[in-house]
């Protein structure tokens, strides 16, 4: 699974770099090398225009809640349940196969946190290490990932900005390369090349979505050991990140 992850790049620069056509400066999240479930991530998504608007799809960044709560949900404490999604039942699942269709995201990251178990051999005690996972070259990645919106029923009016809650979740994969060594699964990162079509809200032949979440090429993710003060959400700083001895 994937549980905590890094995001500090500038807005500006996501921007930039996802090709993003609308964003809102006022909108603003603070750089974290802990992102924990219910926290606002930034997430690139497109939006179809309206029927009766026209005009271009719009390529967004914007700030999601990370734990995805389904349409139907009765309260938001179904998304601390709901923070990942396999690969291999991500179309199929009551609570992902519309999101899949609809409502596909990129959530940015410059690495993510797995924990390895290691057993004392002369106590037979468990601990977890923590390893912080990211590309060698230090680049970008962008984690697959659904969204959803969730009308909540306390809220009267549907044009109340209180009345919606956008949440999203991230799809995990067997883990591969360095990841492999430290825990068996993965977020899935999509490759550039597969942005557009990943994001087109135009898209929902789900075999051909499919195709684009294939197992993550090799040799290109670095693994290290770090403190255990990543295991508390109130922690976060670039210390998290820096090599520690286990």
């Amino acid at each position: 699974m994937c549980g905590r992850y890094a995001s500090t790049r500038r807005p500006e620069d996501l921007v930039q770099h996802f090709g993003v056509t609308e964003w809102r400066p006022e909108e603003t999240l603070a750089p974290s090398w802990n992102v924990a479930p219910t926290d606002d991530v930034w997430a690139v998504l497109e939006r179809a225009p309206r029927e009766d608007g026209g005009g271009p799809i719009r390529r967004e960044l914007r700030p999601l809640r990370w734990g995805l709560v389904p349409s139907w949900a009765k309260d938001v404490k179904t998304g601390a349940r709901m923070i990942n999604a396999r690969v291999e039942t991500v179309h199929e699942k009551p609570a992902f196969r519309r999101a899949f269709r609809r409502h596909r995201c990129l959530l940015p990251a410059d690495g993510f946190y797995e924990w390895e178990r290691i057993e004392a051999p002369d106590t037979g005690r468990v601990r977890k290490q923590p390893y912080y996972i990211h590309p060698e070259d230090g680049g970008l990645m962008a984690f697959a990932g659904l969204y959803e919106y969730w009308r909540d029923p306390a809220v009267a009016r549907d044009d109340d900005p209180a009345a919606w809650l956008v949440t999203c979740t991230i799809i995990t994969t067997e883990a591969t390369d360095a990841a492999g060594r430290v825990h068996p699964r993965m977020p899935l990162a999509l490759s550039p090349d597969h942005y557009d079509a990943w994001l087109d809200p135009r898209h929902e032949d789900v075999a051909g979505l499919r195709e684009l979440l294939g197992p993550p090429a090799g040799g290109h993710l670095d693994a290290r050991p770090v403190s255990t003060a990543v295991n508390n959400v109130r922690n976060n700083g670039p210390e998290l990140v820096a090599e520690q001895t286990p």
